[in-house]
């Protein structure tokens, strides 16, 4: 009885919970002219919490299936006449109320944690009606199109592919090399989507911290640019090289969502490269006002072509780095150099894949700050090739340190197991 009694309470809290929502966003409204309020949201909740129950102990499902189409009609009815009399089409709060009976149910004959799980997601989604519009407004149909394609890419195309390798050294995996790949274009897709959404109106240092979760190359060329168009040099090598702090940190955290492990040996040292390049950048910023804004940013980069060349090269790279690091690791780390001086998300990952199967953490390491380091000097080969002097040379001067600061690091400071705590140095 106790336990009943405590998914009834359950079953009203959810109706409590979304009604406080539909309250307090019609709470100006005059009495009785609203259908339903906390109190009528609580009071369905409950009531499917009750016909669930008396369902089950009669034994007869079709009990709540009863209740259920009942309570539709009847919250319906009303719904409509309150449309009529308000001119209004919107079904959200008809969809609310089915939600709360549903979630109620549940609560009693099914899984309690799903049903608290259900009920704050269904009060977060009404309650981000503003925001959620807001958002629609702002994003076009290109981005849009792009995160259906990436749903497409996850729920349909992951698990209808080979999950095991179908070349002799392991390397092609269908199903890891797409999930890999539709992880990378989703962070960038992120990433993006905080550009578009604040904008680069703000100058170039938030455009650019913005974009590098895109590209950072990207940001430098665009900065490059804007310094050979008659920028302030200074202020723009100090954003070109936050941006790439802020590129290392996107690398760091897909090794942290993949191989965390790999953190233990490469962590520090990215920490140290990090740092090196944010006080260079702070320095190089003050040392005039930026006066221009960041140009263009990148597009958007969940492209289906793009996507689709990524897959290859990912492809590619992997075999490849598969086949050479047979008996020999060392050719996987002279692969992922060489990758990460055009494409550091396909140098990372291609290494991270190899953890365990033909490689050792301490190796994928070495291969993952080696392809930092070659990244960082195609980005800076870049800037050196497009913008002025006094634009590449604070860059190169900056990435000179933090190359510096991370080899210091790796080399002197101890390797850990992560998570973990490093072990003592005495």
């Amino acid at each position: 009885m106790e336990s009943l009694i405590a998914k009834l309470g359950l079953a009203l809290a959810i109706g409590l919970l979304v009604g406080l929502e539909r309250g307090w966003r019609e709470r100006d409204a005059p009495d009785g002219t609203r259908t339903a309020g906390i109190r009528t949201y609580a009071i369905t909740g409950l009531l499917g919490g009750l016909f669930a129950s008396l369902g089950r102990s009669l034994e007869a499902p079709s009990v709540l299936i009863a209740g259920l189409f009942a309570f539709t009609a009847v919250f319906a009815w009303y719904k409509s006449r309150e449309a009529v009399h308000d001119a209004d089409f919107s079904v959200t709060g008809v969809v609310a109320g089915l939600g709360v009976f549903v979630l109620g149910a549940l609560a009693v004959v099914g899984d309690h944690r799903t049903a608290a799980a259900g009920g704050t997601a269904l009060a977060v989604l009404l309650a981000s009606r503003d925001l959620l519009h807001g958002l629609l407004r702002r994003l076009s149909w290109i981005e849009l199109r792009a995160a259906l394609v990436l749903a497409v890419m996850t729920a349909i195309i992951l698990p209808l592919l080979p999950a095991q390798a179908i070349d002799p050294w392991g390397g092609f995996n269908p199903q890891q090399i797409w999930l890999f790949t539709v992880l990378t274009a989703a962070i960038s897709f992120l990433g993006y989507i905080a550009v578009r959404l604040f904008g680069t109106t703000r100058g170039v240092l938030v455009g650019g911290l913005a974009g590098a979760v895109v590209s950072s190359t990207a940001v430098t060329l665009a900065l490059a640019r804007t310094a050979t168009a008659g920028g302030n040099p200074w202020p723009l090598a100090g954003a070109a090289t936050l941006a790439a702090a802020v590129s290392v940190l996107r690398v760091a955290g897909i090794v942290a969502i993949v191989s965390p492990s790999v953190l233990g040996v490469a962590g520090l040292a990215i920490l140290a490269a990090v740092l090196t390049l944010v006080m260079c950048g702070v320095v190089c910023l003050s040392r005039g006002a930026v006066l221009t804004d960041a140009g263009q940013m990148p597009r958007n980069p969940f492209e289906l072509w793009a996507l689709l060349a990524f897959a290859i090269l990912f492809a590619v790279v992997s075999t490849i780095s598969a086949a050479v690091s047979v008996g020999n690791t060392g050719g996987m780390v002279v692969t992922s150099a060489i990758t990460g001086t055009f494409d550091i998300d396909v140098a990372v990952l291609s290494a991270l894949r190899l953890l365990g199967v033909s490689a050792d953490r301490e190796t994928v390491g070495h291969a993952v700050l080696l392809a930092l380091t070659t990244n960082a000097a195609g980005r800076l080969a870049v800037a050196a090739g497009t913008g002025p002097v006094r634009f590449w040379l604070p860059i190169a001067a900056a990435t000179i340190m933090a190359v510096g600061a991370g080899f210091l690091a790796f080399a002197t400071l101890p390797h850990f197991a992560w998570p973990g705590k490093p072990p003592s140095l005495g």
